[in-house]
Protein backbone atom coordinates (compact mmCIF):
# COMPACT_ATOMS: atom_id res chain seq x y z
CA UNK A 1 0.00 0.00 0.00
CA UNK A 2 1.04 3.54 -0.74
CA UNK A 3 0.56 6.10 2.04
CA UNK A 4 -0.56 9.47 0.72
CA UNK A 5 -1.21 12.70 2.57
CA UNK A 6 -3.85 15.06 1.19
CA UNK A 7 -3.64 18.79 1.70
CA UNK A 8 -6.69 20.52 0.33
CA UNK A 9 -7.57 24.17 0.15
CA UNK A 10 -8.11 27.12 -2.12
CA UNK A 11 -4.36 27.91 -2.22
CA UNK A 12 -5.22 31.50 -3.09
CA UNK A 13 -2.19 31.82 -3.06
CA UNK A 14 -0.17 28.86 -1.75
CA UNK A 15 2.39 29.92 0.86
CA UNK A 16 5.29 28.63 2.92
CA UNK A 17 2.93 27.58 5.73
CA UNK A 18 1.34 25.05 3.35
CA UNK A 19 4.77 23.74 2.36
CA UNK A 20 5.94 23.39 5.97
CA UNK A 21 2.75 21.55 7.00
CA UNK A 22 3.06 19.13 4.06
CA UNK A 23 6.75 18.50 4.75
CA UNK A 24 6.33 17.93 8.49
CA UNK A 25 3.37 15.56 8.07
CA UNK A 26 5.22 13.66 5.33
CA UNK A 27 8.25 13.25 7.60
CA UNK A 28 6.31 12.50 10.79
CA UNK A 29 4.08 9.82 9.22
CA UNK A 30 6.67 8.60 6.68
CA UNK A 31 4.24 9.17 3.82
CA UNK A 32 5.15 8.18 0.28
CA UNK A 33 3.64 11.39 -1.13
CA UNK A 34 1.58 14.43 -0.22
CA UNK A 35 -1.02 15.50 -2.78
CA UNK A 36 -2.05 19.14 -2.91
CA UNK A 37 -5.69 19.29 -4.01
CA UNK A 38 -6.93 22.78 -4.90
CA UNK A 39 -10.67 23.09 -4.37
CA UNK A 40 -12.97 24.42 -7.05
CA UNK A 41 -15.48 26.00 -4.67
CA UNK A 42 -14.91 25.21 -1.00
CA UNK A 43 -18.13 24.66 0.99
CA UNK A 44 -17.12 27.17 3.69
CA UNK A 45 -16.20 30.03 1.31
CA UNK A 46 -18.31 31.75 -1.32
CA UNK A 47 -15.62 32.66 -3.81
CA UNK A 48 -11.94 32.60 -4.53
CA UNK A 49 -9.92 35.66 -5.49
CA UNK A 50 -8.35 34.06 -8.57
CA UNK A 51 -9.52 31.52 -11.11
CA UNK A 52 -8.88 27.79 -10.82
CA UNK A 53 -6.22 27.76 -13.56
CA UNK A 54 -4.08 30.37 -11.78
CA UNK A 55 -4.43 28.59 -8.44
CA UNK A 56 -3.42 25.23 -9.96
CA UNK A 57 -0.46 26.85 -11.71
CA UNK A 58 0.68 28.45 -8.46
CA UNK A 59 0.44 25.14 -6.57
CA UNK A 60 2.46 23.42 -9.32
CA UNK A 61 5.13 26.09 -8.95
CA UNK A 62 5.05 25.77 -5.15
CA UNK A 63 5.65 22.00 -5.13
CA UNK A 64 8.24 22.05 -7.90
CA UNK A 65 11.48 20.40 -6.86
CA UNK A 66 10.02 18.28 -4.03
CA UNK A 67 9.80 14.62 -5.06
CA UNK A 68 7.23 13.91 -2.31
CA UNK A 69 4.79 16.62 -3.39
CA UNK A 70 2.25 16.22 -6.21
CA UNK A 71 -0.74 18.22 -7.46
CA UNK A 72 -4.08 16.51 -8.00
CA UNK A 73 -6.88 18.46 -9.71
CA UNK A 74 -9.75 16.10 -8.86
CA UNK A 75 -11.84 18.88 -7.25
CA UNK A 76 -11.11 21.44 -9.97
CA UNK A 77 -12.08 18.89 -12.64
CA UNK A 78 -15.33 18.05 -10.83
CA UNK A 79 -16.54 21.70 -10.58
CA UNK A 80 -19.03 22.93 -8.02
CA UNK A 81 -18.75 22.68 -4.24
CA UNK A 82 -15.85 20.52 -3.07
CA UNK A 83 -16.97 18.23 -0.29
CA UNK A 84 -14.22 16.11 1.25
CA UNK A 85 -16.53 13.09 1.40
CA UNK A 86 -16.99 13.09 -2.41
CA UNK A 87 -13.29 13.62 -3.02
CA UNK A 88 -12.15 10.83 -0.69
CA UNK A 89 -14.77 8.42 -2.03
CA UNK A 90 -13.58 9.10 -5.58
CA UNK A 91 -9.88 8.85 -4.63
CA UNK A 92 -10.42 5.53 -2.85
CA UNK A 93 -12.17 4.19 -5.95
CA UNK A 94 -9.51 5.50 -8.35
CA UNK A 95 -6.50 4.52 -6.19
CA UNK A 96 -7.46 1.34 -4.31
CA UNK A 97 -3.81 0.65 -3.37
CA UNK A 98 -3.48 3.94 -1.47
CA UNK A 99 -4.20 4.75 2.15
CA UNK A 100 -5.10 8.42 2.47
CA UNK A 101 -4.34 10.82 5.33
CA UNK A 102 -6.36 14.04 5.19
CA UNK A 103 -4.33 16.92 6.66
CA UNK A 104 -6.26 19.69 8.41
CA UNK A 105 -5.45 22.56 10.72
CA UNK A 106 -6.62 22.65 14.33
CA UNK A 107 -9.28 25.20 13.30
CA UNK A 108 -10.85 22.54 11.06
CA UNK A 109 -10.51 19.83 13.74
CA UNK A 110 -12.86 21.86 15.94
CA UNK A 111 -15.24 22.18 12.96
CA UNK A 112 -15.29 18.42 12.13
CA UNK A 113 -18.73 17.75 13.69
CA UNK A 114 -20.22 20.11 11.07
CA UNK A 115 -18.51 18.47 8.07
CA UNK A 116 -20.66 16.95 5.35
CA UNK A 117 -21.20 13.21 6.10
CA UNK A 118 -18.49 13.18 8.76
CA UNK A 119 -19.57 9.87 10.29
CA UNK A 120 -19.12 8.14 6.94
CA UNK A 121 -16.00 10.11 6.08
CA UNK A 122 -14.02 8.99 9.14
CA UNK A 123 -14.41 5.40 7.91
CA UNK A 124 -12.85 6.30 4.53
CA UNK A 125 -9.83 8.39 5.54
CA UNK A 126 -7.48 9.03 8.46
CA UNK A 127 -7.50 12.65 9.63
CA UNK A 128 -4.24 14.32 10.56
CA UNK A 129 -4.45 17.49 12.63
CA UNK A 130 -1.73 20.13 12.80
CA UNK A 131 -1.62 22.79 15.50
CA UNK A 132 -2.68 26.36 14.82
CA UNK A 133 -2.49 29.30 17.22
CA UNK A 134 -5.68 29.73 19.22
CA UNK A 135 -7.14 26.28 18.46
CA UNK A 136 -6.98 22.88 20.16
CA UNK A 137 -6.70 19.46 18.55
CA UNK A 138 -9.23 17.88 20.89
CA UNK A 139 -11.91 15.94 19.00
CA UNK A 140 -14.28 13.05 19.49
CA UNK A 141 -13.17 11.90 16.04
CA UNK A 142 -9.94 9.94 15.46
CA UNK A 143 -7.28 12.49 14.54
CA UNK A 144 -3.52 11.87 14.42
CA UNK A 145 -1.73 14.90 15.87
CA UNK A 146 1.41 16.17 14.15
CA UNK A 147 3.62 18.93 15.53
CA UNK A 148 4.63 21.58 13.02
CA UNK A 149 6.52 24.84 13.50
CA UNK A 150 4.08 27.66 14.11
CA UNK A 151 4.27 29.91 11.05
CA UNK A 152 1.48 32.47 11.14
CA UNK A 153 1.18 33.09 7.40
CA UNK A 154 -2.12 33.03 5.56
CA UNK A 155 -3.26 33.61 2.00
CA UNK A 156 -5.31 36.56 3.31
CA UNK A 157 -2.20 38.23 4.77
CA UNK A 158 -0.40 37.81 1.44
CA UNK A 159 -3.32 39.21 -0.57
CA UNK A 160 -3.54 42.20 1.79
CA UNK A 161 0.20 42.87 1.52
CA UNK A 162 -0.04 42.81 -2.26
CA UNK A 163 -3.11 45.04 -2.23
CA UNK A 164 -1.23 47.53 -0.02
CA UNK A 165 1.89 47.29 -2.20
CA UNK A 166 3.95 45.73 0.62
CA UNK A 167 6.68 43.12 0.13
CA UNK A 168 5.69 39.44 0.31
CA UNK A 169 8.95 37.83 -0.81
CA UNK A 170 9.39 35.45 2.12
CA UNK A 171 5.74 34.40 2.40
CA UNK A 172 5.48 32.27 -0.76
CA UNK A 173 7.90 30.11 -2.75
CA UNK A 174 9.81 32.24 -5.25
CA UNK A 175 8.07 30.71 -8.28
CA UNK A 176 4.67 31.61 -6.82
CA UNK A 177 5.79 35.16 -6.06
CA UNK A 178 7.05 35.61 -9.62
CA UNK A 179 3.81 34.19 -11.05
CA UNK A 180 1.72 36.58 -8.94
CA UNK A 181 3.79 39.53 -10.13
CA UNK A 182 3.77 38.43 -13.77
CA UNK A 183 -0.01 37.87 -13.82
CA UNK A 184 -0.69 40.91 -11.60
CA UNK A 185 -2.86 38.86 -9.27
CA UNK A 186 -4.52 40.31 -6.16
CA UNK A 187 -3.89 43.92 -7.30
CA UNK A 188 -0.85 45.02 -9.23
CA UNK A 189 1.54 42.37 -7.84
CA UNK A 190 4.54 44.67 -8.18
CA UNK A 191 5.80 44.31 -4.61
CA UNK A 192 8.67 41.99 -3.83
Amino acid sequence: MKHVGILGGTFDPPHLGHMIIAQEVQLSLNLDEVWFIPSHTPPHKNTTKTNAEDRVNMVKLAVQGNAYFKVNTIEIDRFGKSYTFDTIKELNKEYPRCTFYFIIGADMVEYLPKWNRIDQLIKLVQFVGVKRPGFSLISTYPVIEVEVPQIDISSTIIRNRIKNNQPFSYFTPEGVMNYIKEKRLYANGTSG
